[in-house]
């Protein structure tokens, strides 16, 4: 069951602030954009999937901010719940397609059940929800697609088999929506993060060796993404292009995930 909070217009004569939805942002590093969108005078708007608690408290934080549900596996739903926004928001400027699931299966044998919903999940629905998103939504000074793909693009590994399979489907798009967008104003963008937070079933000794893999030896912080999406929703880079936020973690050619490249660094110290 999908739910849509619907929110009040702006009183007559009060000028509507610019309004952004991030998807899969009740915590993490999707709640760290959430705040500092906020803090730059945006209407934020967090989708949730199943952390409503946590959603509401971000949205209550926030000097103007919403909170609206919907499962991202139906991807039906999130284009209606995105034409439901548009119908009612004056001054829609940016959608980020932050949301993804990630689970493990390797190249060995792939997971049916794996694939499948991480392909709804991190490709289709993205996609769709941009489409309608470029279609529908009206903006003062153009619109902004950001795509949230993976450092892995350039850095590929054997595990998370189907996962780094969605985030290439996902990157495919940044180009094709770009030159197929409308208007010329719009811009879609894709921002490939590398790790930021502890992932999968890692300890915490784990996520800070695993959080220094990367070309700088350093950790990057998820402040970091958010400073590349305000950067991005408010420059005036070229559409179709993608950020690397990863401490150089791309331009290196890691064996496995870092994940595991820590576990054993940890066995064997």
């Amino acid at each position: 069951m999908n739910s849509f909070q619907d929110e009040s217009r702006p009183q007559m004569g009060e000028k509507p602030k610019p309004a952004i939805l991030i998807t899969g942002s009740a915590k993490r590093i999707g709640a760290e954009i959430a705040r500092a969108f906020a803090q730059a005078g945006w209407h934020v708007i967090i989708h949730y999937g199943s952390s409503v608690a946590e959603a509401e408290a971000l949205a209550a934080e926030l000097p103007s901010a919403e909170a609206i549900h919907c499962d991202l596996s139906d991807s039906d739903a999130a284009v209606a719940m995105v034409k439901s926004l548009a119908a009612r928001l004056d001054d829609w400027r940016v959608l980020v397609n932050s949301a993804s699931i990630f689970r493990h299966d390797d190249v060995t044998a792939m997971d049916s059940q794996t694939y499948d919903r991480v392909m709804r999940i991190n490709a289709k629905t993205p996609a769709r929800m941009a489409q309608a998103f470029l279609e529908h939504a009206r903006a003062h000074s153009g619109r902004r697609v950001i795509q949230v793909t993976d450092q892995k693009l350039e850095n590929p590994n054997p595990d998370f088999f189907s996962y780094t399979m969605s985030k290439h489907a996902l990157d495919a798009t940044i180009a094709m929506l770009a030159k197929g967008a409308a208007q010329p104003e719009d811009r879609v963008y894709g921002l490939a993060p590398g790790a930021i937070l502890a992932s999968h079933d890692q300890t915490a000794e784990e996520t800070e060796r695993s959080h220094v893999l990367n070309l700088l030896r350093r950790k990057t912080g998820a402040s970091e993404i958010a400073d590349a999406m305000l950067f991005l929703a408010e420059g005036h880079l070229a559409g179709g292009e993608t950020l690397f936020i990863d401490s150089g973690q791309h331009l290196l050619d890691q064996p496995r995930d870092v994940i595991y490249l820590a576990r054993q660094t940890s066995v064997g110290s």
